[in-house]
C-alpha cells in the first residue's frame, strides 16, 4: 500500500474513516491541484508553475512543500545542474484520473456552448474519451447506483 503523507490516523484529519476527506486534507485547495495539473502538463520549475498558475510567490512555496512533504511530489536537480524541478510521484501521477474527471464536469457545467476552453488530446492528438465509472459487472454507477460502507 503506497503512502503518500506521514499523517498517522490521529493527527487532524477532517474525517478519518473518510477516503474523500482525506484526499481533500491533502490536495483540496485550488492551488495544490492546480500545481499537480500543471505538473501533469509539464511545468517543472518553480518559475513554470506561478506564469501558468498566476500565484503568489509565497503561497506557490508553500504549496510545492505540503505537496512533497505528502508525497505528491518530489524535487531533485534538473538536468542542466544549475537548478531544482519538480516532478510527481507515483502518488502525484495517481491523481491523472482525479484531474481528468473535474476536468471532464468543467466542460459540462463551467463553460456555456460554444465558449472555448482547451481540450485533453492523448499522444495520437485525439481528445481523451469521456470518464464513466462502471460497477464490477459492467453496469454504469453515479450518486444514484452506489453508496459508502461505513467501517466498523
Amino acid at each position: 500500500m503506497s503512502r503518500a503523507t506521514t499523517r498517522t490516523p490521529d493527527a487532524g484529519w477532517t474525517d478519518p474513516e473518510c477516503p474523500v476527506a482525506r484526499t481533500l486534507d491533502l490536495v483540496g485547495d485550488r492551488w495544490s491541484l492546480l500545481v499537480v495539473r500543471d505538473a501533469m502538463d509539464g511545468a517543472r520549475s518553480f518559475t513554470e508553475f506561478q506564469r501558468r498558475t498566476g500565484i503568489a510567490r509565497n503561497i506557490l512555496t508553500d504549496r510545492l512543500r505540503k505537496l512533497i512533504a505528502h508525497g505528491l511530489l518530489a524535487r531533485r536537480t534538473a538536468p542542466s545542474g544549475r537548478r531544482q524541478e519538480y516532478v510527481l510521484t507515483e502518488a502525484g501521477r495517481d491523481l491523472f484520473p482525479v484531474v481528468l474527471t473535474l476536468r471532464q464536469w468543467g466542460e459540462r457545467h463551467a463553460f456555456a456552448p460554444g465558449e472555448a476552453r482547451s481540450t485533453l488530446v492523448d499522444r495520437h492528438g485525439d481528445p481523451v474519451p469521456e470518464v464513466a465509472p462502471t460497477g464490477a459487472d459492467g453496469t454504469p454507477l453515479d450518486a444514484g447506483t452506489a453508496h459508502v460502507r461505513k467501517a466498523g
